[in-house]
């Protein structure tokens, strides 16, 4: 009597079936290099309008630092949005770690690195303290974190309000503004911008190539399957929103080194301008897909557009008609391919399941 072998499948979190075309057809298909071209073709095309003005080593260097501040932003957006959550709290974040640290800063006074240290590690707490403070409400009390973090962007900016009357502080020690917010690298290289490309880099090296970016996307894939291969997914989804709360206290000393004050009214706009551009970038609001690489790319497209229509004439206000539809393009296109591939996965399982069951 033959006996029947059970056959099993391993599906691997956060995986579909992709075409077998090679990595040259890969890498077309992909959303962040489609977005690259995009951003290569908005280049090019205010380089033509005005060659004189835009295309010119100073006006990219304005561009790169302009970014910068929201590209240390993204690097935790990205985390987030990849386990399939939002974080509408960074921009008040932001302000409340700069007010903190600005006060701290304000009382101790002086202008040497000592006391800027001090405000830098007040800073960065602060960010970590509302990170947790999310991150533990999403994991642990299980509310949803469009709810945790648009409740915590009230607090945030209120509390950063009440601690200064509603008035920025202005006593930044000289010498963040000179090293960091008006410094340079090679003479060229604006110094915000080499801190931002740190950890970028480092965020993306983490997120590609370790097992907590592996746990990242495999939260995001299924939070089911992630808890059932071992995953501890409480820990690892505050550890995710601790992260993004320190990088918005690190873009807070950021912003003080860079405008040299508080500016609690200038934010306003930060978090959905950050999750705008980690969208347009290829990371999916469903979970379980980004990248870092198409976070920057993202977040240059506005920055570029913004630039380029002020230089050409162009109304300011037409960035945010450009930047709304490339939005809305990105987020219907994730859809499609998120929908095709689950038709076709959906289809090679039955074909497997059709061939076993003939087999048996």
């Amino acid at each position: 009597m033959n006996s029947i072998k059970p056959r099993t499948e391993t599906v691997a979190i956060g995986t579909i079936d992709t075409p077998k075309g090679g990595f040259l057809t890969g890498l077309l298909k992909a959303q962040a290099f489609q977005i690259l071209l995009v951003l290569v073709a908005i280049v090019l095309a205010f380089c033509a309008l005005a060659p004189d003005t835009f295309a010119q080593w100073s006006n990219f260097r304005l561009i790169i630092q302009n970014a910068s501040i929201l590209a240390v932003l993204g690097v935790g957006m990205t985390y987030i949005i990849i386990t399939a959550g939002i974080d509408l709290s960074i921009g008040s974040v932001l302000v409340f770690s700069g007010v903190v640290s600005a006060m701290v800063m304000r009382e101790l006074g002086g202008q040497g690195w000592g006391v800027a240290t001090i405000g830098i590690l007040v800073s960065i707490a602060s960010g970590i303290a509302w990170g947790l403070f999310n991150g533990f409400l999403i994991a642990k009390a299980k509310i949803p974190p469009l709810i945790v973090t648009l409740g915590s962007l009230g607090m945030a900016l209120g509390l950063a309000q009440i601690l200064t009357g509603g008035v920025d502080v202005r006593s930044v020690p000289s010498v963040l503004t000179t090293t960091i917010g008006y410094g340079n690298v090679f003479g060229t290289i604006p110094t915000i911008s080499v801190i931002a490309l740190v950890f970028v880099v480092v965020g993306a090296i983490v997120l590609h190539f370790t097992r907590f970016g592996l746990h990242t996307y495999a939260v995001g894939s299924s939070e089911l399957a992630a808890r059932r291969v071992g995953v501890k997914v409480d820990r690892h989804l505050i550890a995710v929103y601790t992260l993004s709360g320190g990088l918005a206290g690190v873009a807070g000393i950021l912003s003080l080194a860079q405008f040299s004050t508080t500016a609690i009214a200038g934010q306003s706009q930060t978090n959905l301008n950050v999750i705008a551009a980690v969208v347009i970038g290829g990371t999916s609001l469903f979970g379980g897909l980004g990248t870092i690489f198409g976070t920057v790319v993202g977040l240059f497209i506005p920055a570029v557009l913004q630039n380029g229509f002020v230089i050409t004439g162009v109304q300011p206000f037409w960035q945010q008609v450009a930047v709304g539809a490339v939005l809305i393009t990105a987020v219907y296109i994730d859809q499609v391919r998120r929908t095709a591939a689950m038709r076709g996965n959906t289809q090679s399982l039955w074909r497997k399941f059709v061939s076993g069951g003939r087999r048996g």
